[in-house]
């Protein structure tokens, strides 16, 4: 499951709200237990003092009622003197204080011996349960005010802290190797932002002298590497003109002109690859993958044993937008290991719309070595080579977006697919 981005105002405003929240819960739960506490104490004490005042009234005047109001109504028990009015269930009650429900109405219950009386006065709850469900009503509503306002305020003062990272990530995000550095610290006050932005600077101080440098090495390379090997092969290209050589001269003087035809091709991709791509330089879309397939056939038939056999199914011609150099590395490293690891049998090459596939029937690849070919300068068993080739195919499969997927089963072959598009 992916998880959802979210921005860093976002997060800190969130917070604030959570606080707010978390604030605003814990207040509202002690003020309502507050409240309620309150309430029964309020309540307790009025039947005490009704209690105490029927007592002192009763004293002067033994026909004295008891209270019968809306909130409070009082009875008294004398022993010997039939209680109709008195519902039984207080009857049972002890002294103290007691939570009652008569006819489906709460009271809170006060209960008092006095002699051989027994006195006892309730309180209605009815309103004052209406009263702390509007208090609570009250407290719900002042929370969720709390929760805004509190996310109001972090969102804004979040707006305030992020402002700083945003721009230096606008900076970041635009800055070029040829850039000033002081630009990039320019306008921040001397604190922890400030201290960022000119590691920054500094880091793309070294960034710039490290591409000057890599340009001044490209550029050396190209000539001191290009400038023999086009010498080697103009000398290969001469010697194969010599009507004074034999078979096996000619054949080691192609072997020289495939080799160093083979390391131009090489310096060349690995020179593209050192430059940086650049967004605004267009693509050489013209690239048809046939055309490098039988090309790279035929500079590497040379590996091909007498008992192997070559198929090419083009069912397809599609083109891709890459440097026809790069395609050309690739195809040949895939195409060059078939032919090379084939003793005898068949190589199956097979282009379709979105897809090369090259399928040998050599001596295949480990089970445990499978997920080791694309590391670089790894050589699997029988391995003749550098170890350089599929880690070369990699970069340049990276660098364009492709995969290759390479499928074995020793003893029976492999199969390696070139997905344009990435597999389906």
């Amino acid at each position: 499951m992916n998880r959802v981005h979210r921005s860093l105002r976002f997060r800190l405003a969130a917070t604030f709200a959570w606080f707010g929240a978390l604030v605003s819960l814990l207040l509202a739960t002690g003020l309502s237990f507050t409240a309620h506490n309150l309430g029964e104490r309020l309540m307790d004490e009025t039947l005490r003092a009704e209690i105490e005042d029927y007592i002192a009234r009763r004293a002067r005047n033994p026909n004295s009622l008891p209270p019968a109001t809306i909130s409070v109504r009082g009875y008294v028990h004398v022993p010997g003197r039939p209680d109709e009015a008195i519902p039984p269930a207080l009857l049972k009650l002890d002294p103290g204080k007691h939570q009652l429900v008569l006819d489906g109405i709460p009271y809170r219950v006060a209960v008092a011996d006095r002699g051989d009386e027994r006195y006892v006065m309730l309180f209605n709850e009815v309103r004052q349960r209406h009263r702390e469900e509007q208090f609570l009503v009250y407290l719900a509503i002042g929370a969720l005010v709390a929760v805004l306002v509190s996310a109001a305020i972090g969102w804004w003062l979040a707006g305030r802290i992020v402002a700083p990272v945003a721009e230096l990530s606008r900076r970041v995000g635009r800055a070029r190797p040829e850039d000033e550095a002081s630009g990039m610290e320019k306008g921040f006050a001397d604190d922890e932002i400030g201290r960022l932005a000119r590691v920054f600077g500094g880091y793309l101080k070294r960034m710039r002298a490290f591409i000057d440098r890599e340009r001044a090495f490209t550029a050396d390379v190209s000539h001191e590497l290009r400038t023999p090997l086009s010498i080697v092969q103009g000398a290969v290209e001469l010697l194969e003109d010599d009507p004074r050589l034999d078979g096996k001269q000619r054949e080691r003087v192609a072997r020289i002109g495939r080799a160093s035809g083979e390391m131009i091709e090489l310096t060349a991709a690995l020179l593209l690859m050192a430059r940086e791509e650049s967004p605004d330089e267009p693509a050489d879309s013209n690239c048809d993958v046939c055309d490098v397939v039988r090309h790279a056939i035929d500079a590497h038939r040379h590996l091909l044993s007498e008992k192997t056999a070559v198929e090419l199914d083009c069912r397809s011609r599609p083109r891709v937008a890459a440097e026809r150099t790069l395609l050309g590395i690739v195809v040949a490293n895939l195409i060059r290991n078939a032919f090379a690891y084939t003793e005898s049998g068949k190589v199956a090459i097979a282009v379709e719309d979105r897809c090369l596939t090259v399928a040998d029937t050599g001596p295949g690849i480990r089970e445990e070595e499978i997920g080791k070919v694309f590391q670089r300068h790894f050589k699997g068993s029988g391995s003749t080579g550098a170890g350089i080739g599929l880690s070369l195919v990699k970069r340049i499969c990276d660098r364009y977006g492709w995969e290759t997927v390479i499928d074995s089963t020793e003893g029976q072959g492999t199969t390696a697919q070139l997905f344009f598009a990435g597999p389906a």
